[in-house]
């Protein structure tokens, strides 16, 4: 049965800075441009929290019922234990509550009931209490194998129970198990889950193969194809990845984390192959829009203005910022961009008020007083650019651009 499973990330997921291009400038008179220093950009890393873990495992897992369409057989077990048959009645009609219930208590006066404990670890899951499932699945297991009769449905169930609550290496077992049974086509779902706990256990290649399995079964397991192309990005592999994820977001174009790594992947191969950057750049501001209609968060909001910016689109830039730079819980790297896109716009009334306030808020960032020094220079407030280009110095001493622009403008700051 094919999976659906949605993403529910955070604006922290991710959040990789890219440099801007500054503009030339020249001539003795005119304020010197002091580029920003280039910030690397950081290999996306698997988020070990719940708002930031990708989409199968924890977070997003607990919005989905059961993943493989499989329930709990009803078992014929009159010799010795109690009959399950009316839990799993309640099951079937979704009482997932009185479910539960019924089979508890069959496993409390026969605790060597494994129907009991399978039905209750089912009747879990719909319910969202994975822990609770996976200790009543195992226990079920655990009886289903002493007594010779293991049950795949059961096997397929707690593996993926072990995914949501982040035990992979409890889960890839079993989904080892799962997709390897003789005679049995592994489901697309269920390699893909396969391929996230060997990822989230360091092996990469297994996974890697895991995924594209899946993908051969599935062409649309968007899931399998975002990892690929997460796995692509991560090693530099700018062209696979552009490919895999523009799959990834054909197949889901709701899936908005695709989109994320998407644009990063347009930017990265726009900075290493300059014959086609136009292009690459115009694909990142396309796919960061759709992210930021798709996740109007700030963080959306911030990497589609990085893309407008490398697209020297600066007034679209500002525009995109607009709207989360007037809260007062605002970022400093939103004020850093917003008041960088009307600095290129020449809006410098703007760009400073934006740069003072981004200043306030990351103290540490030596760009922000880069900026902030050209902004004055240009507004002839020498003064202030001298002091905006001194504490750029305090973080960055050995930085010549800083030291050349405030050997400019001195003379002029009385």
């Amino acid at each position: 049965m094919r999976q659906r499973i949605r993403f529910a990330f955070v604006a922290a997921t991710l959040a990789l800075v890219f440099a801007v291009e500054g503009l030339a400038q020249s001539g003795a008179s005119r304020p010197r441009r002091v580029n920003p220093t280039p910030v690397a950009t950081p290999t996306p890393q698997p988020s070990r929290n719940e708002t930031g873990t990708p989409a199968a495992s924890a977070n997003a897992a607990r919005n989905n019922t059961t993943t493989t369409g499989t329930r709990p057989a009803v078992a014929n077990t009159t010799s010795g234990t109690s009959s399950t048959a009316r839990a799993y009645s309640l099951y079937q009609q979704k009482l997932y509550d009185a479910a539960l219930r019924e089979a508890k208590q069959i496993a409390a006066s026969d605790p060597n009931n494994s129907e009991a404990f399978k039905v209750a670890g089912f009747a879990e899951v719909a319910l969202k209490k994975y822990e609770d499932a996976a200790v009543d699945l195992q226990r079920a297991l655990d009886l289903q194998r002493a007594a010779g009769e293991e049950d795949p449905n059961t096997v397929a169930e707690l593996a993926q129970t072990y995914v949501r609550v982040e035990k992979f290496d409890q889960a890839l077992p079993l989904l080892v198990a799962a997709t390897t049974r003789t005679g049995v086509t592994p489901d697309a779902s269920m390699l893909f889950f396969r391929g996230l706990a060997e990822y989230r256990t360091g092996k990469a290649a297994d996974a890697e193969r895991s995924f594209n399995a899946a993908v051969k079964l599935d062409a649309k397991n968007s899931l399998s194809l975002f990892y690929l192309g997460r796995m692509a990005l991560e090693r530099k592999d700018n062209d696979a990845a552009v490919n895999l994820l523009n799959r990834a977001t054909t197949a889901d174009p709701r899936l908005a984390e695709a989109w994320t790594l998407l644009t990063h992947a347009y930017l990265r191969r726009a900075a290493a192959a300059p014959a086609t950057a136009a292009t690459d750049r115009l694909g990142a501001v396309r796919a960061s829009e759709t992210l930021a209609r798709l996740r109007p968060d700030e963080s959306s909001a911030v990497l589609h203005a990085q893309t407008l910016i490398q697209s020297e689109q600066f007034a679209r830039a500002a525009a995109a910022l607009e709207r989360f730079s007037t809260s007062e819980s605002a970022q400093g790297q939103t004020l850093y961009l917003l008041g960088l896109s009307h600095s290129r716009a020449k809006n410098f009334p703007k760009a400073a008020a934006a740069l003072e306030r981004a200043a306030a808020k990351s103290a540490n960032d030596v760009n922000i007083y880069r900026e902030l020094g050209y902004v004055y220079h240009s507004s002839k407030q020498y003064a202030k650019a001298l002091a905006a280009y001194e504490r750029g110095l305090q973080l960055a001493p050995d930085d010549a651009d800083l030291k050349a622009a405030a050997e400019q403008v001195r003379p002029f700051a009385k």
